[in-house]
């Protein structure tokens, strides 16, 4: 996307740090540029606003779920291990393996339970 005009920060720059900026995890310096562009470029502000309310919808719909702590070291020690410079792929995969399997698990239904068909029950589907 742009909107033709000459910019400072190109708008594909700005686009592909949006998050980085709506998050604020990126540097003063280059937060004072993307807010200077989108005070000049009106799609790419347009953009942005739509993205803020999209991670607005998001928290308030979804924001609540607690993840399970032991999946949340894993990810976390993950993520320290790529901060590190250790590059997705390097070093332990064992430990990728685990955060997977750990994930699937906890998307699986508890054993003992059923899953709702979402068509309805047997009892819906054969009436007496």
């Amino acid at each position: 996307m742009s909107c033709g005009e000459p910019h400072e920060t190109d708008c594909s720059e700005v686009l592909d740090h949006l998050y980085e900026y709506l998050d604020q995890e990126m540097p003063d310096s280059d937060c004072a540029k993307f807010k200077e562009h989108f005070d000049e470029c009106s799609p790419c502000f347009e953009k942005y606003g739509l993205e803020r309310e999209v991670k607005k919808l998001v928290k308030r719909c979804c924001g609540h779920d607690d993840v399970p702590s032991d999946l949340r070291a894993k990810v976390m020690g993950r993520i320290e291990v790529i901060r590190q410079g250790q590059g997705p792929g390097e070093g332990d995969t064992a430990q990728g393996e685990e955060i997977r399997s750990a994930a699937e698990e906890d998307t699986r239904p508890a054993a003992g339970m059923e899953t709702v068909d979402a068509v309805g029950s047997e009892d819906d589907k054969n009436p007496a």
